[in-house]
């Protein structure tokens, strides 16, 4: 399979491979049977997010697996699930348990989330995967592909989009509460780990790796390099070869609210600046403009923020609001208003000013027609619930996929400072870029790790 996403007559070919799935996959739980039994699941990365990943899943199912390249977290979960068989290497823990799970959490550095996911998925079992998705717009494409051919459930770490305020927030948009939308500003406190040249300074080459760590494991698919000091067990967010950047860290849910109920899809052109931007690690700040040509509303211009970086003050807020202290949130400005959220997820959007709120919320019955989520506030068990009663997550692949790429397409924008971007959403490729398209796909990896979906 090439970059390229399937043709049309390959998508309806896998989907229908996907829909007689349950025919042919014995491991796949078919809903008629999730009264009968408890689910089995295991963890890939079990420490931190994972570890609440992985309680999430333990409430309504049974872990099975633990997977974890820290040896001193997999001891942990292992305290915590002592019936749970360990591993260090997830390949490992498949071909041991694979016929004993019905799907994985992937809680990983990003790098990892790709080879992961495709060795679950290879093997149909279902899995939730961490934000963002994969760190190369290639690894997305192939995943949303991998998953219709082998008709698993699938759902990303994004709470925000589990929860009643974005659906109410489409339902507002839908009725007209702004008119329409002209202008999106997202911005984010992020990164809140090093990035540039002070996240270059920590980052070191050679020496030995920690007893506790199994370096090779921790690369996964990445060519083999000796250890670097300063990613375990979190600033890997700031590495380009291994994270995703702030946008990359916060995009998938700040971008989540805005993204779905202005159904942005792809942007069509990029642009941006940034402070410290090295070969080695995303910047300090930055700032991307994103334009859109959508079916709601026309076009659209999305602005990103980071570290530090944040739109003027709306003029509409009531005076008595400290702006320096709202460190990350959404602005949707339309030709009859503005809409202003708070926080990392969609949870609080409300019309500006609050007067004007309540008069609309008065005067406007708003169906409720958008499908509410089995598990508000929580994907993992949103998939498990999903599985039993053979339903479609709200971030499955097909919606966490375009979210992860509009991230995934900044980041090609922030290696690209002061350049125009031209993007095309047919051929997957930038326009007479050769520099941009080269981030499009991990330049190597490790022998026996090749994933493309082809070869499921």
């Amino acid at each position: 399979m090439s970059l390229n996403r399937p043709t049309r007559r390959g998508f309806l070919k896998i989907s229908g491979l996907a829909a007689g799935a349950g025919i042919f996959a014995p491991n796949i739980l078919r809903a008629e049977d999730s009264v009968t039994r408890q689910l089995n699941f295991g963890g890939i990365g079990v420490g931190g997010k994972g570890g609440s990943d992985i309680s999430n899943i333990a409430a309504e199912a049974r872990i099975v697996a633990l997977c974890d390249v820290d040896r001193d977290r997999l001891k942990k979960a292992k305290e915590k699930y002592p019936d749970a068989k360990t591993f260090e290497s997830f390949r490992e823990m498949f071909e041991t348990m694979g016929d004993k799970l019905d799907g994985v959490t992937v809680s990983t550095p990003d790098h990892t989330h790709y080879p992961a996911a495709m060795e679950a998925i290879k093997r149909k079992k279902h899995v939730c995967v961490q934000k963002p998705l994969v760190n190369r717009i290639w690894e997305a494409n192939q995943l949303q592909y991998a998953a219709k051919k082998m008709g698993v459930k699938t759902n990303m770490g994004n709470q925000g989009h589990t929860g009643e305020a974005i659906r109410v927030l489409r339902e507002w948009i839908d009725a007209g509460i702004v008119g329409t939308v002209k202008e999106i500003h997202v911005w984010t406190n992020r990164p809140i780990w090093p990035q540039g040249a002070e996240g270059a300074a920590k980052i070191k080459t050679g020496g030995e790796a920690p007893s506790t760590l199994n370096w090779k494991e921790w690369l996964a698919q990445c060519p083999d390099v000796p250890y670097i000091s300063g990613l375990h067990p979190f600033a890997w967010r700031g590495h380009r070869e291994y994270g995703a950047g702030a946008m990359g860290d916060m995009g998938c849910h700040l971008l989540d609210g805005p993204f779905w109920t202005c159904e942005l899809g792809e942007p069509f052109k990029l642009e941006s600046s940034n402070e410290g931007l090295t070969d080695m690690v995303w910047p300090k700040a930055s700032t991307v403009d994103a334009y859109f040509k959508t079916k709601l509303f026309g076009k659209v211009k999305l602005t990103w923020y980071e570290g530090g970086r944040k739109p003027e003050r709306p003029k509409e807020l009531d005076e008595s609001v400290d702006w320096s202290k709202i460190i990350g949130g959404f602005i949707i400005k339309g030709s009859d208003g503005i809409i202003l959220n708070v926080g990392d997820y969609c949870n609080k959007p409300e019309l500006l000013p609050k007067k004007a709120h309540e008069a609309w919320i008065k005067s406007h019955d708003v169906e409720k027609k958008w499908e509410r989520s089995l598990a508000p506030g929580d994907p993992q068990k949103e998939l498990l619930r999903c599985i039993q009663k053979d339903k479609i997550c709200g971030a499955n692949f097909d919606y966490a996929v375009p979210l992860t790429k509009l991230c995934l397409l900044g980041n090609a924008a922030i290696a690209s400072p002061g350049r125009t971007l031209h993007w095309d959403a047919d051929q997957q490729r930038f326009q007479d870029d050769a520099q941009a398209n080269s981030l499009l796909k991990r330049a190597a990896v490790r022998d026996g790790w090749d994933y493309a979906a082809e070869k499921l």
